[in-house]
């Protein structure tokens, strides 16, 4: 076996010298895999919501011009990352052939059912077959491979929870591990996106780490999912609005918190123009975390200055440590919240 870089540099066909993620091209050549190398059977891919919404919207809805799409996207780049978006994904699959320097170095057989905990984005993957597209899900089977990098993480899928439960959650995982790090008891937290994959699991997290004393807030955009969250009880108050309005936001949050604003903001939403928000709805020494690919760190940073608002702005990095445990974890916690997912996605 050839060897490999830890990061994949050696997959990179265009621009030399980058990492895959920023690429325009990598090598999904998996005929031979290098030694620091997993090759997976690829059984489902989880697109994320940004880039499946954008790619339905370009599709007209059209399963066929979805597919078309995504297969283009990867024989163009040999990996599955959106050109509008920027973003990928996360995949399923088992096991196939483990690299001579890894072996007995990683917690990984052969036969292993994994969920890859990278983006789709730098992810050497061909695609033989597309078999079924669950577009209320984001979720895509095929028939395929993928490497997965030295430096790439993954979970194992527990056989606790149904597998397609745990796809969609690990796709989203970063969300609920970085409310753990963010919320402190007695904080007032604002969800915006709140009835989605990550909008739910932050619910939850948010109101067990704010405790009694404090408030959570959900924002959706449709009557169906405030009335879900609503009976799932994870909010203290949740109301419907567009997120792309601030003026109109911000004045139901003053309302609603006595004009103190939220402590933290966490946007989940799939869709651009809702920095502003975020933004205004936070007190000026409080945290706003951006978990949504359809951020724009320009708008968002230009519009807290001018609006002389001194929050903190955090980039939502899918990775924290232990956040594949953590979201797993609060479905043994709740039963509501693993019945809603299983209801939903699996």
């Amino acid at each position: 076996m050839k060897q490999g870089n830890k990061y994949g540099l050696h997959r990179v066909i265009e621009p030399k010298g980058v990492l895959p993620q920023p690429a325009n091209q990598i090598d999904n050549n998996m005929d031979e895999i290098y030694d620091n190398e997993i090759l997976i059977d690829v059984q489902t891919l989880n697109i994320d919501s940004a880039s499946f919404t954008q790619i339905k919207e370009q599709a007209g809805g059209d399963k066929q011009k979805i597919a078309e799409i995504m297969l283009d996207i990867v024989a163009k780049q040999g990996k599955h990352r959106n050109p509008v978006t920027g973003s990928g994904g996360m995949l399923l699959g088992t096991v196939e052939k483990i690299g001579n320097a890894l072996k007995g170095k990683i917690d990984l057989k052969e036969g292993d059912k994994i969920a890859t905990l990278v983006s789709l984005s730098l992810t050497p993957l061909r695609i033989d077959k597309i078999k079924d597209i669950r577009e209320d899900i984001d979720q895509v089977d095929i028939e395929g491979k993928a490497i997965l990098f030295e430096s790439g993480i993954y979970a194992k899928i527990p056989t606790d929870l149904p597998e397609n439960l745990v796809l969609s959650a690990l796709d989203v995982a970063g969300a609920p591990a970085q409310t753990a790090k963010l919320v402190k008891p007695g904080d007032t937290v604002l969800i915006i996106g709140a009835g989605g994959k990550s909008g739910m699991l932050c619910c939850y997290e948010a109101k067990k780490c704010a405790g009694k004393d404090g408030k959570v807030i959900g924002i959706e955009y449709s009557e169906k999912s405030v009335k879900r969250l609503q009976e799932l009880g994870f909010c203290d108050v949740v109301f419907a609005a567009d997120a792309t309005k601030p003026v109109s936001v911000l004045e139901k949050i003053e309302e609603l918190t006595d004009g103190k604003l939220c402590d933290v903001t966490i946007n989940n939403v799939n869709v651009p123009d809702t920095e502003m928000t975020s933004i205004l709805c936070t007190k000026h020494d409080g945290v706003v975390y951006f978990f949504s690919m359809a951020t724009s760190f320009t708008k968002a940073a230009l519009g807290a200055e001018g609006v002389g608002s001194d929050v903190t702005m955090i980039v939502g990095n899918g990775y924290t440590k232990g956040h594949a445990e953590l979201t797993l974890q609060l479905f043994r916690e709740s039963e509501k919240l693993r019945q809603i997912f299983t209801e939903l996605y699996a």
